[in-house]
């Protein structure tokens, strides 16, 4: 089959799709990344953070109030505070233990199973889903191509994400700390730096962002007890491929994953799923340390 055979399988709808699922893998790998960059802990709750944001902008959309953007910022919000609250019981207790990485694992796995069993009990197994905000559920004809406009404004919001966080890291006083932090703890904490207090934030932080994943891919797939599952490990593989602790990386490494997600099947329709965890494994051959690297870039 010629090239010129094979571009014409590609519509821009595909190409928006992509981006857009791209888009939802950043806000959830962004804070993976940001975690696991400043506190050295993998977050295997995160997929959690993420269902439980959807979830929660369910709803408020359905039973406190219309407006699907208040419901964004209270469902991320919310999971901010989970995330936090999990940081300050569980997981700072953790730091300072010898073998902390596997019990890091352990503990954040047993959230992740806490959360499903919550939101089963509370929302049931079914599976919800909402409309995108009436002023952009219309659709766009592109070159052919039709797709939902809000696609365009979820890929806008983390383009957006991803601005905010670099002058947010590179260019605030709180930025400096958790550079500083990432660098080297224990001199941190002897210049004065509360450092439990700023893991904590970090954490924070990092859950808000997979929180606000979660809410803005509630009116663009079914919200279920499963909606965290995939989305982790996809997540995981976005943060290998980008760097841990890299945001340009995840946001890169998103944007890959994404695409091959909606093209994929357009060229090998059986397997097409093991796409990305081949690209994880070629750049991991060629630089083991990830595309890019380093807190903040």
């Amino acid at each position: 089959m010629s090239l010129t055979s094979l571009v014409p399988l590609i519509g821009i709808a595909d190409v928006v799709i992509g981006l857009s699922l791209g888009s939802r893998l950043f806000l959830i790998a962004v804070g993976l990344s940001l975690i696991f960059g400043v506190l050295g802990v993998l977050n295997f709750a995160h997929g959690g953070f993420y269902m439980l944001g959807a979830y929660v902008t369910l709803a408020v959309v359905s039973n406190v109030v219309d407006n699907f953007w208040i419901a964004v910022v209270v469902g991320a919000l919310a999971v901010g505070v989970v995330g936090a609250a999990i940081e300050f019981s569980a997981i700072r207790r953790l730091y300072n233990r010898v073998d902390s990485d596997l019990d890091q694992l352990i503990v954040t796995f047993g959230f992740v199973l806490v959360i499903h069993e919550a939101v089963r009990f509370i929302w049931g197994s079914g599976s919800y889903s909402i409309d995108p905000p009436d002023v952009f559920n219309f659709s766009v004809t592109l070159g052919g191509s039709t797709f939902n406009a809000y696609r365009l404004v979820v890929i806008g919001l983390a383009v957006g994400v991803l601005v905010a966080l670099w002058l947010f890291i590179t260019r605030t006083y709180f930025g400096s700390l958790v550079r500083g932090t990432s660098s080297d703890r224990e001199m941190a904490a002897m210049l004065g730096v509360d450092v439990p207090r700023l893991y904590t934030g970090v954490f924070f932080l990092g859950s808000v962002l997979a929180g606000l994943g979660g809410a803005l891919s509630a009116p663009l797939q079914a919200t279920s007890p499963a909606l965290g599952d995939q989305v982790i490990i996809d997540a995981f593989i976005v943060v290998v491929i980008g760097g841990l602790g890299s945001m340009s990386g995840a946001f890169v490494g998103a944007m890959l994953i994404g695409m091959m997600q909606s093209l994929g099947p357009q060229f090998i329709s059986a397997g097409s799923i093991a796409i990305p965890f081949l690209a994880m494994v070629i750049v991991l051959l060629i630089r083991p340390e990830g595309l890019f690297g380093g807190i903040g870039e």
